[in-house]
C-alpha cells in the first residue's frame, strides 16, 4: 500500500468549513462524482491512477453543496484535543508536556473534564502526584477550560494535522 492511500483528507463544507477528514480513497471518489472539488493537492505531488485516469491526491476538498451540520455543545475531551488547547506545554512549568494532569487528583473527587485536566510534563507530574496545587506552593498560569470555537470537535478527533489544513482550522 502506498503512503498516498494511508493518508488523510480534510473534508470542508461549500462554506469552508472544516467537517471531517476523511480517508484518501473516499476523497478521490468524492471529487470523481462531482460531490466535492479539491482545494489543495498533496504536496508530494503524488497521484492516483486508474485505467481511464490519473487523478492528482488531494490534501484538502470542499463539497460542492453546503451540508447542514447539528449542533453539539459539548466537545469532547481527548488526549490530542487537550495538548492542542494547551499548545503541548506543561502548565506549570512551561516545558514540553508529555502527560495529562488532574488539578484535582481523581483519589480525591477529580473529574476527567476540561476544567480539571491540564498538559503536564512529567517531572511535574512526578512532583505533584496526588496532592493539591495549594499543599505545594504551585498555581497555574491560566485557568483550565473547555475550549470554544467551531473547529474544536474536529481537532478533538484527530492526531496528525496536515500543516496545509491550518488556515482552516484557525478559529
Amino acid at each position: 500500500m502506498s503512503t498516498w492511500q494511508r493518508q488523510r483528507v480534510l473534508l470542508l463544507n461549500a462554506t469552508f468549513e472544516p467537517l471531517t477528514v476523511v480517508t484518501t480513497r473516499r476523497a478521490i471518489v468524492l471529487t470523481i462524482t462531482g460531490r466535492a472539488e479539491t482545494v489543495h493537492v498533496d504536496e508530494e505531488n503524488a497521484v492516483a491512477h486508474s485505467e481511464q485516469l490519473a487523478i492528482p491526491v488531494p490534501s484538502v476538498i470542499r463539497l460542492s453543496h453546503f451540508v447542514r451540520v447539528p449542533y453539539r455543545a459539548q466537545i469532547p475531551m481527548t488526549r490530542a484535543a487537550l495538548m492542542r488547547r494547551d499548545a503541548s506545554r506543561c502548565v506549570y512549568c512551561g516545558d514540553r508536556a508529555t502527560t495529562i494532569d488532574h488539578v484535582v487528583p481523581r483519589s480525591r473527587g477529580g473529574l476527567n473534564t476540561w476544567d480539571n485536566c491540564v498538559a503536564c510534563c512529567a517531572p511535574c507530574n512526578r512532583r505533584k502526584g496526588d496532592r493539591l496545587l495549594q499543599e505545594i506552593g504551585w498555581s497555574l498560569h491560566r485557568e483550565p477550560t473547555a475550549p470554544k470555537g467551531r473547529h474544536w470537535r474536529l481537532l478533538a478527533t484527530v492526531t496528525d494535522i496536515d500543516p496545509v489544513w491550518e488556515q482552516y482550522l484557525a478559529a
